[in-house]
C-alpha cells in the first residue's frame, strides 16, 4: 500500500444516523498516512451503540483505525468524535473509553488484581471504589481465583481475559477490542461473546476486530469491511453481501429446492443474467449464479403461479459474512 498519498479513490458515505454526536462514534473524512504509505483514507462513518465488528485482510487498515479511535494516532486529516469527545483529548476521551489491544504488554511482576486495580486508580477512583470494581470485573471474566497470581504465569486465554477486564472495569460506554477472542477455549469464548452481548444490551458501543468470521457473523449487529485503507461496505451482513457483490460485479448464488430442478435449470439458462447452474446430487434442487437475483426470483414466482414447478425453498446461498469476505478478497487474490 505504498506510493503517493491518493486524494481520490473508492468512497462510501457513512450511515448518517439521525441523532447527536454525543451518542455515537463519528468519523468525518478521516485519513492517516505514514509518509507516503496509506493507513486509512477518507473514512466517513457514524457508529451506533451495539456490537460492531471490523473485518478485513491483513494490512487493510483495521489496527490503524482502532488506534485512531483510541487516540494513539492522530489523523492526517479529518475529525473523530467519541460520544462528543475528541480523540485528541485523552483526558475527556478515556472517562468513557476502554481499549483492549491484541498485544500483551504488562508491567513486570504485576498480578491480575494489581493490573486492573492500578489502572482504576489512574482513572481517579477512590481506593475503596477501585477495589470494588476490580473484584466485580474479575468475577465477570472468570479470573477471581487467579487474581493474585502474576500475569506472566497466565495462559494466553487468561491474558486475553485480564486485558479485557482492565478495559471494561470502569464501565466505559465505548469499548474497542482488538482480536479479543484470540487464545480463548470454546467455553470461555462462548462466555466472552455473551459478555459482549450483555454490554450491547446495556446500550454500550462494542467495536471488535476479529478474523473469526463465523463468530463475527453470529454476534455482530453490524459489520464494517475495510480493504486497502478504504471502507468498502458497512451495515448488516445480508445487505452488504449484495452491495459488495454488485461493486465487484460478481454473480450471486441462489439455491432452489423444487420438484422439477432439471426443467427449472433449462428455464434459468434462457436468462442472460444466469452464469452457472448446478443440480443438487439428490436431484431435489439446484444452485445457480446470477447477476440479477431479483429477476430470477420473479421468474420462479411466475413459474410457481403457472403451476410449472412446486418450490419447497428458495433463497441466497452465500449471504453470510464468509461470503461477503470472500467477495471483498477478490481483488486481493487476483495476480498483478
Amino acid at each position: 500500500m505504498s506510493g503517493a498519498a491518493p486524494t481520490d479513490g473508492p468512497q462510501r458515505a457513512g450511515r448518517h444516523i439521525a441523532g447527536r454526536d454525543d451518542a455515537n462514534i463519528t468519523l468525518r473524512d478521516v485519513s492517516k498516512f505514514y509518509g507516503d504509505v496509506l493507513g486509512v483514507n477518507r473514512v466517513d462513518l457514524v457508529i451506533e451503540p451495539g456490537i460492531t465488528s471490523l473485518v478485513g485482510p491483513n494490512g487493510s487498515g483495521k489496527s490503524t483505525l482502532m488506534n485512531l479511535l483510541a487516540g494513539l494516532l492522530r489523523p492526517t486529516r479529518g475529525e473523530i468524535s467519541i460520544l462528543g469527545a475528541s480523540a485528541s483529548r485523552p483526558q475527556d476521551l478515556f472517562r468513557n473509553f476502554g481499549y483492549c489491544t491484541q498485544y500483551d504488554s504488562f508491567p513486570r511482576g504485576v498480578t491480575g488484581w494489581q493490573f486492573v486495580f492500578s489502572y482504576l486508580l489512574l482513572h481517579g477512583l477512590e481506593r475503596g471504589e477501585a477495589e470494588r470494581l476490580t473484584a466485580q470485573v474479575l468475577e465477570r471474566v472468570g479470573l477471581i481465583d487467579a487474581a493474585h497470581r502474576r500475569v506472566a504465569g497466565y495462559s494466553k486465554g487468561m491474558r486475553q481475559r485480564i486485558k479485557l477486564a482492565q478495559a471494561i472495569a470502569h464501565h466505559p460506554q465505548v469499548m474497542v477490542l482488538d482480536e479479543p477472542l484470540n487464545g480463548l477455549d470454546p467455553m470461555v469464548r462462548a462466555e466472552t461473546i455473551e459478555l459482549f452481548r450483555e454490554l450491547a444490551r446495556e446500550g454500550q458501543h462494542v467495536l471488535i476486530s476479529s478474523h473469526i468470521l463465523h463468530e463475527v457473523d453470529l454476534l455482530s449487529d453490524r459489520v464494517i469491511l475495510i480493504s486497502n485503507g478504504y471502507i468498502v461496505a458497512e451495515g448488516e451482513v445480508p445487505g452488504m453481501r449484495e452491495e459488495v457483490a454488485e461493486a465487484r460485479e460478481q454473480p450471486m448464488q441462489v439455491f432452489v429446492r423444487c420438484d422439477r430442478p432439471q426443467w427449472l435449470a433449462g428455464r434459468a439458462f434462457e436468462l442472460d443474467h444466469v452464469t452457472e447452474v448446478q443440480l443438487h446430487d439428490d436431484g431435489g434442487g439446484l444452485h445457480l449464479r446470477t447477476r440479477d437475483a431479483d429477476r430470477f426470483l420473479r421468474l420462479v414466482g411466475e413459474l410457481v403461479a403457472e403451476g410449472g414447478v412446486e418450490v419447497e425453498a428458495v433463497g441466497p446461498a452465500d449471504s453470510d459474512l464468509q461470503a461477503v469476505y470472500r467477495y471483498l478478497m477478490v481483488d486481493e487474490e487476483e495476480p498483478s
